[in-house]
């Protein structure tokens, strides 16, 4: 991860850099079996296009899979190409949803002061 921080010091909180739309590029898939593997979600998706990253998500405690998550590819049109192609396909036995990742929220601007 790239990271930056805001121009004004007093508020100053890293941020994520990311592509020219950045979040755009990265796509969420739900519904993944606990079989599935980072190289199994890589290799499903590179057939749409140059994957930079597969990310599955796991429990902190028990370490295991989630059943979601992330394919980062290198441009906006092959995760738009992804996401049509491999939504609702069946990968390692279930059936997989794709959609654009979701800038994920603040949390910080949920806490009162």
């Amino acid at each position: 991860r790239r990271l930056a921080s805001t121009r004004n010091p007093a508020t100053a909180r890293p941020m994520l850099l990311t592509h020219s739309r950045g979040i755009a590029y990265k796509l969420f898939i739900g519904g993944l079996s606990q079989f599935a593997t980072e190289d199994s979600l890589a290799e499903a998706f590179s057939r749409y296009g140059q994957v930079i990253e597969a990310t599955i998500v796991t429990d902190k405690v028990t370490n295991r899979p989630k059943g979601f998550g992330f394919v980062k590819f290198a441009s906006e049109e092959e995760a738009h190409n992804a996401r049509d192609l491999m939504n609702g396909k069946v990968l390692n036995g279930r059936v997989i949803y794709v959609d654009v990742a979701k800038a994920k929220p603040d949390r910080a601007a949920d806490v009162l002061p």
